[in-house]
């Protein structure tokens, strides 16, 4: 280590051991009456608020401030053991980080929830109602943006020293609005009050190159010298967010990158009248980190993607290479203390970037510089869907990125060589190749991202498997032995303590404290499920959880539910694959069983649906519309008696599914077989004592395999089953003649019942599922429909459905987020782990 920086610790040891003994923390005495002092203090000093006249925004600002300086200690004390120790580095690179609201989490694994409660009730002040009014960073899009919060969170707790690495999008995904049951988007201002949480790191710039050429001369061994001088220059800056572990024993730090002009104005322009001109250059580089995913239909909008992605990669790469020299001097060593996990393709062109550095800047040779690159680097696919793995033209590459074309021109040709020498056919070389030729010549970056790491995972058993026999298949097999698995899992923190307190306060009275620290110990709830008096407790607690959601579902929509109705819920991102078109045709046509058998005993049901359609998805969209337009028939229907109601909540987000997995007893998990590639809203709501009705798809798998094929619903037909169909060739409409209730419900849609004064609104999605049915929809309707039957007959059984779901929550702690860091660090990273507590 540095001599100097080394004496630079210590001086900050010495420094901060004196800060300790000058004051009591909180967290260590557990004094509520010190922490409203403290709290106080930041509202003066810091907020500039008397007590007597704050605000509640005023309140909630202080005690971020106050609950930042205990993290700050334990963030000072983290990033200097792991100085000290030089041990290797995990750098977590994604786009997406969906954090969150951060207040309540960050006092949960601080020990504080309790003694900031206590603290603000003492001047008057409700920490839940405060709480409500912290913006939801909405930094991604759905399940990958939340696992990186997971993880990044669980990497603290376990003892992982961490980066996260994205993109400070001043806005988030967009807020989704529903205006007349259509969605519509508008701007997701997270940061319009500022974010306490952050520390600018303006010191930590680096430039950004785009354009411009690539100059050749020859090297002192003869050798060919590439200089790539680029026409365009952003600036990236550093704003970093502490990540504290439970108990709050380690905090790692999410650095995320915000685009700056080096030039804000052009005076030249400006002088000479051209006021908005003398911006464009500005303009032009502060809209990369503007707006998380940028619509990409048009070619300005996948250059602004592709300039997103490579920008948060170069920076954050050069910020973790500059890094590893400052403390161990020689770049090649870089593998043994960094370790670069991509999360998904969108920062795959880090393995050209990283080349790039080792090459051009560190005059490593080609071979060597592979070698580093790929001992270095590792990579998560998340996805089965050709068309979600990224491509983009190769003329757009040339003219953004020329030198990095060059090098993926190279690993292109040592791959082709390789898969050559391996006795690889034309149509395997064809696959394994990073440029595709058969479709305008376009670079795959899963491709990229595959032969640039030394291993890739899938995120659950089933997804790794078929990654080997679809997507990956052909690199599979001229590389065996890359693709591992590592299952996803959820942070128990965020999302059974905080989201659900009182389920977590009563697993703590029964089974005891262990859980907290070693979710699989929940184990321990199994000789509970068939006890009266838990399933009873048990019950109340679900009871609370679903009348807090009927009041938002009253004070959003102004509908009125029943807390003792089966909560039905399917909350996701709208895509076709994860059918929630298929959810919303059975419930019509139980809406239509109701009205025509109204002396059977229907089983009350609220059908809660959430989730984003791409903007540009027009599909989903219409899938939201129709679900909106029956819920306005429905709910509406005196004939229904309110034996159902559907609930479409809009702008779904982090915050809005704390209060709707906590109270769903019936979790929706009902995508196509083999097109799901884990998931992580199934572990959520099994956690917290939902039933799931699923397909074999994704980490359903392995959830039936631990809470037990009694305690699950699984449908339709499997990821085999699914291939075979569509390679024997779909036919949908033989489906629905076989199913009169499937016919009736799309006669009726497609003829406008639920659209009368459109009736062709939705004959585009009938005369889709009629002729295609790509995703398999009235294959699976019966069978579905038929599952949901059986759901109705347990729901009139209390005491079997509430042993099945005590089971549940028993038997997820296998797929907490810490189990699936651990596997990381012992498989891929090769680090070591803590045990927590």
């Amino acid at each position: 280590m540095d001599k100097t920086l080394e004496q630079r610790l210590y001086a900050a040891d010495a420094a901060l051991a004196v800060a300790d003994e000058a004051s009591a923390l909180p967290e260590a005495t557990g004094d509520a009456r010190s922490f409203r002092d403290l709290i106080l203090a930041k509202l003066t000093y810091a907020v500039g608020k008397d007590p007597i006249v704050a605000r509640d925004h005023d309140w909630l600002r202080a005690l971020s401030l106050a609950l930042r300086d205990r993290i700050v200690d334990r963030w000072m004390a983290t990033t200097r053991g792991v100085y000290r120790m030089g041990g290797k580095r995990v750098y977590y690179f994604s786009l997406e980080f969906l954090i969150g609201r951060l207040l309540k989490d960050g006092l949960n694994n601080m020990g504080l929830l309790g003694t900031a409660r206590e603290a603000l009730a003492s001047v008057g002040v409700d920490l839940d109602v405060i709480a409500e009014l912290e913006a939801d960073a909405a930094l991604g899009n759905g399940g990958l943006g939340r696992l990186a919060a997971c993880f990044m969170e669980s990497m603290a707790t376990v003892g992982v020293p961490a980066y996260g690495y994205g993109i400070r999008y001043e806005n988030g995904l967009f807020r989704q609005n529903i205006i007349d049951g259509w969605q519509t988007e508008s701007p997701e201002n997270w940061l319009a009050y500022g974010n306490p949480w952050e520390f600018p790191r303006r010191e930590v710039a680096y430039e950004i190159g785009f354009g411009g050429a690539v100059e050749a001369s020859e090297g002192w061994d003869g050798s060919a010298v590439h200089a790539w001088k680029p026409a365009e220059t952003v600036l990236a800056v550093a704003h970093d967010t502490p990540v504290v572990g439970w108990r709050g024993l380690r905090v790692n730090t999410l650095r995320l990158w915000s685009a700056r002009s080096p030039d804000p104005i052009s005076l030249d322009a400006f002088n000479a009248g051209d006021h908005i001109g003398a911006l464009t250059a500005r303009t032009k580089a502060e809209s990369i980190s503007r707006v998380l995913y940028p619509a990409d239909s048009t070619p300005a909008g996948q250059e602004l993607r592709l300039r997103q992605e490579y920008f948060f990669t170069s920076a954050s790469l050069q910020d973790l290479v500059r890094r590893h020299l400052k403390q161990h001097r020689e770049i090649r060593t870089l593998a043994q203390k960094a370790a670069v996990q991509l999360n998904d393709t969108h920062p795959a062109i880090a393995v050209a970037e990283l080349m790039r550095i080792l090459i051009d800047i560190h005059a490593m040779s080609w071979a060597d510089a592979f070698a580093l690159t790929r001992d270095t680097i590792s990579y998560t696919n998340h996805t089965l869907l050709p068309e979600a793995l990224e491509s983009w033209p190769v003329p757009l590459l040339e003219r953004l990125l020329p030198r990095h074309m060059q090098i993926i021109y190279a690993i292109n040709a040592r791959v082709l060589t390789e898969a050559r020498a391996a006795g690889a056919t034309d149509a395997m070389i064809a696959a394994v190749s990073i440029i595709d030729e058969g479709h305008g010549r376009r670079v795959r970056m899963g491709n990229l991202a595959f032969v640039g790491s030394h291993k890739v995972n899938g995120v659950s058993a089933l997804h790794s498997e078929l990654m080997k026999e679809t997507v990956f298949r052909d690199l599979n097999t001229v590389f065996p032995g890359r693709i591992t698995n590592k299952t996803n899992g959820i942070t128990p923190r965020r999302w059974l303590m905080t989201a659900n307190p009182g389920l977590a306060g009563l697993l703590r009275e029964t089974i005891g404290e262990g859980f907290l620290d070693d979710a699989e110990k929940l184990v321990a709830l199994e000789p509970f499920a068939r006890d009266p008096g838990f399933q009873e407790r048990f019950a109340a607690v679900k009871h609370a959880n679903k009348a807090r959601l009927a009041k938002t579902i009253q004070q959003t929509l102004g509908l009125r539910v029943d807390p003792a109705a089966l909560f039905d819920v399917q909350v996701k991102r709208m895509h076709e694959y994860k059918r929630q078109l298929l959810n919303i045709l059975e419930t019509i046509a139980l809406y239509n069983a109701i009205r025509t058998h109204p002396e059977k005993d229907w089983v009350p049901r609220v059908k809660v649906f959430a989730g984003k359609a791409a903007a540009s998805y027009t599909s989903a969209k219409y899938i939201i519309k129709l679900i909106n337009d029956v819920a306005k028939m429905v709910n509406t229907d005196p004939a229904v008696r309110n034996l159902l109601k559907v609930a479409f909540l809009p702008n779904y987000n982090v915050s809005l599914a704390e209060v709707i997995i906590p109270a769903a007893d019936l979790s929706e998990q009902i995508s196509t077989a083999g097109m799901e590639a884990s998931g992580t809203g199934n572990m959520k709501f099994a956690l917290n004592g939902a039933l799931t009705i699923g397909t074999l798809d994704g980490a359903n798998v392995e959830m039936r395999d631990h809470v037990g094929a009694d305690n699950i619903f699984i449908f339709g037909l499997t990821a085999a089953e699914v291939e075979a169909r569509r390679a024997k060739g779909l036919n949908p409409r033989a489906n629905i003649e076989a199913d009169p209730a499937l016919a009736e419900v799309l006669d009726a849609v497609g003829s406008g019942v639920f659209s009368p004064a459109d009736p062709q609104r939705h004959r585009g999605t009938v005369d889709n599922l009629t002729n295609s049915d790509w995703f398999l929809v009235t294959d699976d309707f019966t069978s579905y429909s038929a599952m949901q039957r059986r759901i109705d007959a347990l729901w009139g059984t209390p005491a079997a459905w509430r042993e099945k779901a005590i089971l549940n929550v028993a038997r997820m702690g296998w797929f907490s987020s810490d189990r699936t860091i651990r596997d990381y660090s012992d498989e891929i990273w090769g680090l070591p782990t803590v045990k927590v507590g």
